[in-house]
């Protein structure tokens, strides 16, 4: 059988649409699934922040060890910036001179759980147990109240974010890895945090690496002449009035 070129012409477009069609609403769908789990909508923490100011806020996750912690606050100090601890509940007990440190400098600490657990294989009275007794024991030196949570190794699921959101705290994430746990040196640490900040990013790094408080002057001073200007993550997201999409951004709303 022959077909006139049109025809086949003609053939070929419809084909073509039916499979862009076919692939469009398979990536719809597994883009939708994505956002659920279970049935349930799946809960996003706050990754970074929609701001078109150039604030970025930086962070130090506190667990095993304080050796260069000293040199962080004075770094910090010197470059006149400010930002956020999250600390562990064993942390705290073993240096409570540290946390004191923190808050005197001018910084805001949140809990990063009482023992450093994979939070998402908790049940809900033990997320609440973790959360409770940190806050109350980084509460007891500071007296400063408790409000953001930075969930262990990142991990989390809808119990956890609920479990935060139930004892006012905001569950915090990171946009920017330094990857400083990783004992990488002075200039891959640089370089990947100067690379991949933008304005609302929120820069995860740990106040034992071991390069960090060497790294920290230049990209201090790189993204100042940037044009970025330091806070603290209280002072970064938005407290109420917002939205956070499936990638963890969130917006203000209005």
């Amino acid at each position: 059988m022959k077909f006139n070129k049109n025809v086949l012409s003609i053939i070929m477009l419809v084909v073509t649409i039916a499979l862009i069609c076919s692939f469009s609403v398979f990536n719809y769908t597994k883009t939708a699934s994505a956002n659920y789990l279970n049935g349930e909508a799946r809960k996003v923490p706050i990754y970074s922040v929609d701001r078109s100011d150039n604030k970025i806020s930086i962070s130090f996750d506190c667990a095993y060890g304080a050796d260069y912690t000293d040199n962080i606050l004075k770094i910090l100090d010197d470059y006149n910036v400010k930002c956020t601890f999250f600390v562990v509940e064993f942390w705290v007990k073993k240096y409570p001179e540290k946390v004191a440190k923190i808050i005197e400098s001018g910084h805001e600490i949140g809990t990063h759980s009482s023992t450093h657990p994979y939070m998402s294989k908790l049940d809900s009275t033990s997320i609440k147990n973790q959360l409770e007794s940190s806050i109350s024991a980084i509460e007891t030196i500071t007296n400063c109240k408790v409000n953001l949570f930075r969930p262990p190794y990142g991990d989390y699921n809808n119990a956890v974010v609920n479990g935060a959101e139930a004892l006012g705290l905001y569950t915090i994430q990171w946009s920017v890895d330094s990857l400083d746990w990783k004992n990488l040196s002075e200039s891959e640490i640089s370089n990947r945090v100067i690379s991949k900040t933008q304005s609302g990013s929120i820069i995860l790094c740990h106040n034992n690496g071991l390069n960090t408080y060497k790294a920290l002057p230049y990209i201090i001073a790189t993204l100042k002449e940037k044009g970025y200007e330091f806070v603290k993550i209280s002072d970064l997201i938005y407290k109420d009035n917002y939205t956070i999409d499936s990638l963890g951004v969130q917006h203000a709303k209005g």
